[in-house]
C-alpha cells in the first residue's frame, strides 16, 4: 500500500481549507483530512457488505471527541455517550445534500464518519466535516458522482461574510446560512435568520454557489491524484414491456386511485391496484423466476404510479387533492386547550396536526450544554415528536429520531430571533410539539403552534412566526411551484422548500432539492410564493391570538 500523502487546497473566504489524504484510517475505503486554521476532521467513507434491499443502505455518523476542544466530558462516565444535538444535526447536514447523488442500484451498505480531532473555535467542524465526507467519498472507489461542496454564510455589521468565525456566529451575526451543492447547481440549503428579506437571501446563495465550485474543483484535484478506481453499478432498468402491459391493464385504476383526495383512502385504494398488479404478473409464488417476476411487477408499477402523479401536477396542475398549486389546505387554530399548561396551542392543516405546548422554568433550569461549541448553556429551546399513530402506524417508541430532532432544531431556529431576553423575561422557555396527525409540512406546523402556544403562556415574543412548506414537480420544461405541499407531494416531489417568518422577513429556511434543473428564478418565484402563503397563515392566526398574553398563567412560576 502507498504511503504517499496527498495534500490540496482552496482558498474560501480569504482563509484557506485543505483536504489530505494518504496518511491516516489507510484500511477505510476513503479517508481524508480537513483543516482549516486549528480546526482538523476526520472523514471516512466505506463500503461493507452488498445488501439485498430496495433502497440505500448508507448512513452517516458524526463523532465529537472533547478531547478536540481540550475539554473533559460531564457526567459521571467522564467520557461522550450517545451523539448530541449538534453532532446529529451536522450528520443530517452531510446526509442530505449526498444521499440523492448515488447511483440507483448501489445496495453495499454504506458508512460514513466525521471525528473532529481539533477545534480552535473559530472555525466550526460541520462545514469541514461536509466537505470531508464527499472528498472521502471521492478517493474511495464509491461511485459518488460528483462532489459536493459547502459553504456557510453570515450576515456581519451588514455584510455578508464566507464562513464566519464561531464566536461571530454565535454574537454578531443576523444570518446563519450553509448552502451545499455540486459545481452545477445548489443542493441543500439550512439556515437561521433575523427576519432577513428574501431577496438577500438569494444573494447569499449566489455567493454561496461561487465559493462551493471552488471545494468541488479541490475534491476533484484529490481524486485525480489519489483516488481509486470506481466500481461499476447497474442501474435498475424497468421492463419497458411490463411496463406498457401495467399501463394497459390497470393504468386507468391506478389514475382514479391516485386522485382520491383523503390520504389515507387514497393510500388504501393504490394497495388495491398494487396487489391486482402483483397478482396477475406474478402470480405462482411456486414458479422458480416468482421473485423476479414479483420484483419487475413491483417497479413497473411504482414507475407508473410516480408517472401518472409528477405528470398530473407538472403538466394538467391538478393536485392529488385537487388543490390549486398556491393554496393552502384549511387551517383550525385553538389556544389554551389543555388547561394546567402554562401555555398551549392546537394548530391543524389539513391533515397535519401539531399540538405546542409551553413550560416556563427558573433561569436555573436551563439546558446546560456540553459540547465542542462556545455556546455553554440555552434558556429557549423546543422539542418535536413524532408518534407512529401520527401516519396511521403502529412502532416502536424509544426516544427522539434523528428526524425528530432536525425538525425541533428548525421550529427553535425559527422562534430564536423572536424570543425576548433575559433582562425583559427571565424564565427558561421549553416548547414542545406533538404531532397528532401528519400529511406533509409537520415541522412548520410545529413552528406555528409554537408561537400560538407561547402567546398563549404570556411569553412577550416580538413578532408571531409562521412556516410553510414549498414543492417543486419538474417534467421537461413544464414545472409547478406548489404551496403547503403534503405527504405525497414530498415524496414523489422535486423539492421540499421550508420557509419560517415573520412579515418583515425570514427567520428559519431548510430545502433539499432532488435535481439539478432548479434555477435562481424557480428558487426566486417559490420565496415569493412563500411569502404570500406566510402573511396569509399570520393573518388567520392573528383572528385566534394576536398578541402575547398580558399575564402569565397562573400555574407558571413566579419570578419577581
Amino acid at each position: 500500500m502507498s504511503d504517499a500523502v496527498t495534500r490540496v487546497s482552496a482558498e474560501i473566504g480569504g482563509n484557506e481549507i485543505s483536504f489530505e489524504t494518504g496518511k491516516l484510517a489507510k484500511q477505510a475505503s476513503g479517508a481524508v483530512v480537513v483543516r482549516s486554521g486549528d480546526t482538523m476532521v476526520l472523514c471516512t467513507a466505506t463500503a461493507g457488505n452488498l445488501r439485498d434491499v430496495d433502497f440505500l443502505p448508507l448512513t452517516v455518523d458524526v463523532e465529537e471527541r472533547m478531547y478536540a476542544a481540550g475539554k473533559i466530558p460531564g457526567s459521571f462516565f467522564k467520557r461522550e455517550g450517545r451523539a448530541g444535538e449538534k453532532a446529529t444535526l451536522s450528520a443530517r447536514l452531510i446526509d442530505r445534500p449526498i444521499r440523492p447523488l448515488f447511483p440507483k442500484g448501489w445496495r453495499y451498505e454504506t458508512q460514513l464518519v466525521a471525528i473532529p480531532m481539533s477545534v480552535d473555535h473559530v472555525n466550526p467542524y460541520d462545514i469541514l466535516a461536509m466537505n470531508g465526507a464527499s472528498a472521502a467519498l471521492m478517493v474511495s472507489h464509491i461511485p459518488l458522482p460528483t462532489p459536493v461542496g459547502s459553504v456557510r454564510i453570515g450576515k456581519v455589521d451588514g455584510n455578508f461574510v464566507v464562513n464566519p468565525s464561531e464566536e461571530d456566529l454565535v454574537d454578531n451575526t443576523d444570518l446563519d446560512l450553509i448552502v451545499a451543492g455540486t459545481q452545477e447547481a445548489i443542493l441543500m440549503v439550512e439556515a437561521g435568520a433575523n427576519e432577513i428579506p428574501e431577496a438577500e437571501i438569494l444573494d447569499a446563495l449566489d455567493i454561496a454557489h461561487e465559493e462551493i465550485k471552488k471545494l468541488c474543483a479541490a475534491q476533484i484535484e484529490l481524486a485525480e491524484k489519489a483516488g481509486k478506481e470506481k466500481i461499476e453499478v447497474e442501474v435498475p432498468q424497468v421492463d419497458p414491456d411490463l411496463y406498457e402491459q401495467v399501463n394497459a391493464s390497470h393504468g386507468a385504476a391506478l389514475a382514479a386511485a391516485t386522485q382520491v383526495e383523503d390520504k389515507l383512502e387514497r393510500q388504501d385504494a393504490c394497495k388495491a391496484v398494487e396487489e391486482q398488479v402483483l397478482a396477475q404478473y406474478a402470480p405462482d409464488p411456486e414458479a422458480e423466476d416468482y421473485t423476479e417476476r414479483r420484483a419487475a411487477a413491483q417497479q413497473a408499477f411504482d414507475k407508473l404510479e410516480k408517472s401518472l402523479i409528477r405528470e398530473r401536477i407538472a403538466v394538467q396542475k391538478k393536485r392529488p387533492d385537487g388543490r390549486s398549486a398556491d393554496e393552502i389546505r384549511p387551517l383550525s387554530i385553538e389556544v389554551g386547550i389543555a388547561p394546567r399548561t402554562h401555555g398551549s396551542a392546537l394548530f391543524t392543516r389539513g391533515q397535519t396536526q401539531a399540538f405546542s405546548v409551553v413550560a416556563l422554568g427558573t433561569t436555573r433550569e436551563e439546558m446546560r450544554l456540553d459540547t465542542l461549541g462556545l455556546e455553554t448553556a440555552k434558556r429557549y429551546f423546543h422539542h418535536y415528536n413524532f408518534p407512529p399513530f401520527s401516519v396511521g402506524e403502529a412502532g416502536f417508541m424509544r426516544g427522539p429520531k434523528r428526524r425528530d430532532i432536525g425538525h425541533g432544531a428548525l421550529a427553535e431556529r425559527a422562534l430564536v430571533p423572536m424570543i425576548p431576553t433575559q433582562e425583559e423575561f427571565p424564565y427558561t422557555i421549553r416548547v414542545v410539539s406533538d404531532i397528532f396527525e401528519s400529511n406533509g409540512s409537520s415541522s412548520m406546523a410545529s413552528v406555528c403552534g409554537s408561537s400560538l402556544s407561547l402567546m398563549d403562556a404570556g411569553v412577550p415574543i416580538k413578532s408571531t412566526v409562521a412556516g410553510i412548506a414549498m414543492g417543486l414537480i419538474k417534467e421537461g420544461d413544464d414545472y409547478i411551484i406548489l404551496t403547503d405541499i403534503a405527504g405525497v407531494e414530498d415524496h414523489l416531489g422535486d423539492m421540499d422548500f421550508k420557509v419560517a417568518g415573520t412579515e418583515r422577513g425570514i427567520t428559519a429556511l431548510q430545502m433539499d432539492i432532488k435535481i439539478t434543473g432548479v434555477t435562481f428564478e424557480i428558487l426566486r418565484d417559490a420565496l415569493a410564493q412563500a411569502h404570500t402563503a406566510r402573511e396569509f397563515i399570520l393573518g388567520e392566526m392573528a383572528k385566534v391570538i394576536d398578541a402575547p398574553r398580558a399575564e402569565l398563567s397562573k400555574h407558571a412560576p413566579r419570578i419577581s
